[in-house]
């Protein structure tokens, strides 16, 4: 019991203080609490985000550690929860518990992998994946050139779909490698086309030195984690950002379990060489 008196599942009340919509069916919503100070949140992390009255579901935070600004998060409408987090207004309450789980491991190191130099960073986004990658690459872009090069490739069903476009266009202004793709285009459409995975071998990373970030379904990690480890990057340096049914986000429920894992609070970021007996065998819920 917190010294409020609230237990560890009652959510904070927070205030939509501005909303975007990135598509149509994704929405950003910035949040500030009613009360308090903001949450400290690390780059890669989740709240459970709650529609009141409707329900709770567990959403990744999408704004910067440390911004300064309210709290941003990314949704898909893709159920009665998303759908009513979606339709929120200006001024709206919504309900937040977290943050949860780990992270990407970006602030405060010069790079992946502990003591080794500075190397590149290869982010790989499949649609809604780039939402909880959008704060470990503003931090990583943010550490300048001397702490590595960043490498943001982004892929997309159509054209529609891609998310962040201002942000894009940003981390490639400030040095950033940003390259996107898409799986279906017409005629209008004036950038490459095909799956993610295509753009790693043109992408120009120095594959032995570099780390990775990966998120998107499962079915393009599984194939964008084969061609990293292919082009010579360290298994033990890819991280991944996994998703089961996160319901209670702090490890009670058991609805997140995968092996040995409860991803609400062993990953959902972990490391290539925790998931790979498990991300590759157990079939996605």
């Amino acid at each position: 019991m917190d010294a409020d008196g609230a237990g560890p599942l009652a959510p904070l009340l927070h205030r939509v203080v501005d909303r975007r919509r990135e598509t149509d069916d994704v929405t950003t919503l910035a949040l500030a609490p009613l009360s308090g100070t903001p949450l400290s949140v690390r780059a890669g992390q989740f709240t459970m985000l709650s529609a009141l009255g409707v329900g709770e579901a567990a959403i990744s935070v999408s704004s910067a550690p440390g911004h300064g600004g309210p709290l941003e998060q990314t949704v898909r409408a893709v159920g009665p929860v998303t759908e009513a987090l979606c339709r929120s207004r200006i001024g709206d309450l919504v309900g937040v518990r977290g943050p949860y789980g780990t992270d990407w491991g970006v602030e405060g190191e010069p790079a992946l992998g502990g003591g080794r130099r500075a190397g590149d960073t290869v982010v790989v986004a499949g649609g809604i994946g780039l939402a909880p990658l959008r704060g470990a690459v503003a931090a990583l872009v943010g550490r300048g050139p001397e702490a590595g090069r960043v490498f943001v490739l982004v892929g997309a069903r159509q054209p529609d779909q891609i998310i962040f476009g201002d942000d894009l266009a940003a981390w490639s202004e400030a040095g950033a490698h940003v390259a996107v793709t898409v799986d279906t285009a017409g005629p209008a459409w004036p950038g490459h086309v095909g799956v993610v995975t295509t753009l790693l071998g043109q992408a120009g990373f120095d594959a032995p030195d570099a780390g990775a970030l990966v998120c998107g379904p499962e079915v393009m990690m599984r194939f964008t984690v084969r061609a990293l480890v292919d082009l010579g990057v360290d298994p033990g340096r890819i991280r991944l950002s996994l998703e089961r049914n996160m319901q209670c986000g702090i490890g009670w429920c058991g609805h997140c379990q995968l092996g040995p894992l409860l991803l609400c609070r062993d990953g959902p970021v972990v490391s290539y060489s925790e998931a790979l007996g498990h991300l590759l065998t157990v079939r996605e819920r």
